[in-house]
């Protein structure tokens, strides 16, 4: 009997070993320079929100925005160099152990000013967003971590109302839940583009159809609820965030307004939004004059409440993150050139300052990741 109960509690103990974790932060820039760091690597303290640099990458210009392989081992970035044909994506080995970056790959984007990239959860397929070019292209992705030569390019020749939409500007390339659709906001055109998506193909991506927005209105970036059942777009011109209903491939619009103060601007420049992972508060960003996060309670019925404004503590941030423990806002502040930390409460979506604020020139793209040790 005692035999057996001991064999017990050690199987017990077994299933009940608590690994030892790591959070890094991977920050992406506009370096202006292949001689100037361009990627950053930060660990991250979970409990105070410190961030210590592990590792640089240079020998790439404007890699404006990361996104991760599922297992993090591999990062891939869109260089936004700025220069006609001379746009690409870029993929990279993080190896935790020696605390290096290595380049693995390199293909042209497919357009000008590529400035998003997202892997398909299989882990086979990149979709990138060229804003000046007006296209999104899909790339085939190897077991090794390269990127293979792009499978589609789809270019765009839409305008819209304003000076800044004279041509198409993909500014998001996003999955569905299901990852079945991609949908990307077309800021030139005033519209979100809809395409199948079926990883099995050779070509997987399929061009579907597009909705409407608001003209002059700049849809810029795109995020779907946690549940599913609700989409978010952030309006870059018009300040705007816009709700829709989403069910099998469609959105339905519902509510619409704004993230900014009532005092009326000639200009307004909204770049990011993201949800809470409990689905309960959603944020946005502004740049310019407010340089401010807006914060919005969301109901069961998907609709948004605004709650209250946080600055920035820079100027012009261009993207923020939520970890996906919900405890920390982490905002890349690009042109006064620091990464911010502050600390979220769940229950009011109120934001705080932790004193951590990182410098490094122009931080505009921001992924996390927690690694078992």
């Amino acid at each position: 009997m005692l035999k057996r109960s001991c064999l017990l509690l050690l199987a017990l103990l077994a299933n009940c070993v608590i690994y030892a974790q790591t959070t890094y932060l991977f920050v992406g820039s506009y370096n202006d320079a292949k001689d100037k760091d361009g990627i950053y690597i930060y660990k991250m303290d979970m409990e105070s929100g410190r961030l210590d640099k592990v590792c640089t990458f240079s020998a790439i210009m404007n890699p404006s925005f990361l996104t991760l392989s599922a297992d993090g081992q591999y990062i891939y970035a869109c260089s936004e160099t700025r220069t006609p044909g001379l746009g690409s994506v870029s993929s990279y080995r993080f190896d935790r152990q020696q605390g290096v970056i290595t380049m693995l790959s390199k293909q042209p984007s497919g357009g000008d000013n590529p400035v998003y990239l997202t892997v398909h959860k299989s882990g086979r397929w990149l979709v990138n967003g060229n804003y000046t070019g007006g296209s999104i292209a899909v790339f085939p992705l190897n077991g090794d971590g390269t990127i293979g030569e792009a499978v589609t390019v789809i270019p765009f020749a839409d305008s819209s109302i304003t000076d800044r939409q004279k041509s198409a500007h993909i500014h998001s390339t996003v999955f569905s839940p299901a990852q079945d659709y991609v949908f990307a906001p077309d800021l030139g055109a005033d519209k979100i583009r809809r395409f199948t998506f079926d990883a099995s193909k050779g070509k997987p991506l399929q061009l579907d159809s597009f909705i409407r927005t608001t003209p002059g209105s700049g849809p810029r970036h795109f995020t779907f609820h946690p549940n599913g059942r609700f989409a978010y777009c952030i309006e870059e011109l018009s300040g705007s965030v816009a709700a829709y209903k989403y069910n099998s491939g469609r959105l339905e619009p519902f509510q619409r307004l704004m993230t900014h103060g009532s005092e009326p601007r000639s200009a307004y420049s909204s770049a990011d939004i993201h949800i809470s992972p409990d689905g309960h508060f959603l944020y946005a960003s502004n740049r310019g004059v407010e340089n401010n996060i807006a914060i919005y309670s969301i109901h069961k019925n998907g609709t948004l409440t605004f709650v209250g404004y946080e600055s920035v503590l820079g100027d012009h941030p261009r993207n923020f993150l939520i970890d996906p423990s919900g405890k920390f806002l982490i905002v890349a502040n690009q042109i006064s050139g620091n990464v911010v930390v502050f600390k979220r409460d769940a229950q009011t979506g109120l934001l705080t300052k932790t004193g951590v604020d990182v410098k490094m020139q122009g931080p505009s793209s921001l992924q996390i990741r927690t690694y078992n040790d």
